[in-house]
């Protein structure tokens, strides 16, 4: 890298000196100076040192209308000067809050009408772990508390959405809450053995109902995924393993739990990954593409039958200060109707998202890449040093060396062990999706020169 500007070295100093990063090795980080973002626009970011850098995970799943969308600023500055702050609890209310929740309602699948409010996913999933066991409390059945998870899905980094996620990293660290258990992951690349795609997909279902009865469904509570799974790497689930999932869940009193958080809102193609696979769920938990990550929210959408429970049984003791917070609110109401009012998620569906899997499925001839998968708005590019068996680089940290590339050369992927996964803004356009692709080439050609 050239010599950096001043004000550069002066930002990673204040980095270095006072900031405590997420998910960073702190000393690694001091060490190398993170690099600083100063601005974006539409599917790009500029760094401090006037590179232009083409944005393909919408900053972290969640710039669905693209940067530097004057109405949503001009929405919160609106909302600011009127109602900047109040909160939700002491029987009060206040209209962005409401008509939020009212038109989550009118997009979200048919008898789910009720939002509880939160300020993010995490928090939204800590809402989760609470909400079902108390559902059944009220029913008369405390002892249904055990929420099953999957093995390296993601809900979140609290304590409680950390544990409902099948991470080992975050499991390592602050402890687990009691009562949560995990099966295995729908990853049939990485993990389908011998099985065809299909089987696998069945088999992996069929891990439910196993843990259910091993359990005891008197004891299960509910069992928590996302639709496809994001930040354990892109998984998209086989094509048997959902309708076998409905299946089982249908034979047994549990609840279903979709954690929306990075599917909704458009990615998939539909407003919910929901609603792509055809599922009920009894909650489902959102954030990111709510608001385009323009401030700070989240939420829980929650099925008729389950507030109306929760509603008779007396003071819901739960809630957070920024709940339903009104300039939040409204960014989101005026995010919500850019998505409605430009057909943006249309548009992914019909045009996009097609052609965005189309020009990925093109880099499945690359020395370095075992398998490209995708779905919507959603990609993933896995780096094996064999395609015929699929064997991995070992202690070579073939995905970070990728992602620098990336860095280097104007494009954000994300790495995910050695999987490059990619989640663009939904107004990605087709130049810009070439773009994207002939910069992901390039990099795997000098990752694979790096590597060989």
């Amino acid at each position: 890298m050239s010599e950096q500007n001043p004000q550069t070295l002066a930002w990673q100093a204040m980095s270095r000196d006072h900031h405590l990063a997420p998910f960073s090795d702190v000393k690694q980080l001091a060490e190398k100076g993170p690099r600083i973002i100063t601005s974006a626009k539409g599917v790009y970011l500029w760094d401090s040192e006037g590179n232009q850098i083409l944005d393909g995970m919408a900053g972290l799943w969640c710039v669905a209308v693209g940067y530097g969308r004057d109405e949503l600023a001009e929405v919160a500055s609106r909302q600011m000067k009127q109602l900047p702050y109040y909160n939700l609890f002491f029987q009060t209310a206040h209209p962005p809050a409401l008509e939020l929740a009212k038109a989550i309602a009118d997009v979200a699948p048919a008898g789910m009408n009720h939002v509880f409010f939160t300020g993010s996913g995490s928090e939204g999933n800590d809402t989760v772990l609470r909400m079902v066991r108390h559902y059944w409390a009220i029913k008369g059945q405390k002892q249904k508390k055990v929420i099953i998870g999957r093995i390296n899905g993601y809900h979140g980094s609290t304590v409680a959405g950390a544990g409902l996620g099948g991470m080992s990293g975050m499991h390592q660290q602050g402890g687990l809450i009691p009562d949560i258990v995990h099966i295995p992951q729908p990853y049939w690349y990485g993990e389908g053995g011998d099985m065809t795609e299909a089987e696998f997909g069945v088999w992996a279902a069929e891990q439910l109902e196993k843990k259910i009865l091993e359990v005891g469904v008197d004891n299960v509570a509910a069992f928590i995924a996302e639709p496809i799974q994001g930040a354990g790497g892109v998984i998209i689930p086989p094509q048997t393993y959902w309708p076998k999932v409905k299946e089982i869940l249908a034979r047994y009193d549990i609840l279903f739990v979709a954690d929306e958080v990075i599917c909704g809102f458009g990615r998939t193609g539909e407003w919910f990954g929901s609603d792509y696979y055809g599922l009920k769920p009894d909650l489902m938990t959102i954030a990111k593409g709510l608001t385009s990550g323009y401030i700070p929210m989240g939420g829980v959408i929650v099925r008729d039958e389950v507030a109306k429970v929760i509603s008779e049984g007396g003071d819901f003791n739960h809630g957070f200060t920024y709940s339903g917070h009104p300039v939040a609110a409204a960014v989101a109401l005026e995010n919500l109707r850019i998505l409605r009012d430009e057909q943006i998620i249309e548009q992914v569906r019909k045009q996009t998202a097609p052609y965005l899997q189309q020009r990925l499925r093109e880099l499945a001839d690359h020395p370095l890449v075992g398998e490209v998968r995708g779905l919507g708005m959603l990609g993933a590019i896995e780096l094996v040093q064999d395609k015929a068996t699929r064997a991995r680089y070992q202690g070579k940290g073939v995905g970070m060396i990728c992602r620098q590339h990336c860095f280097d050369n104007g494009l954000i992927m994300r790495a995910v062990g050695a999987t490059m996964i990619i989640a663009p803004p939904l107004v990605i356009s087709i130049a810009e999706i070439d773009e994207l692709v002939e910069k992901a080439r390039k990099c795997l050609d000098l990752t694979y020169e790096a590597v060989r």
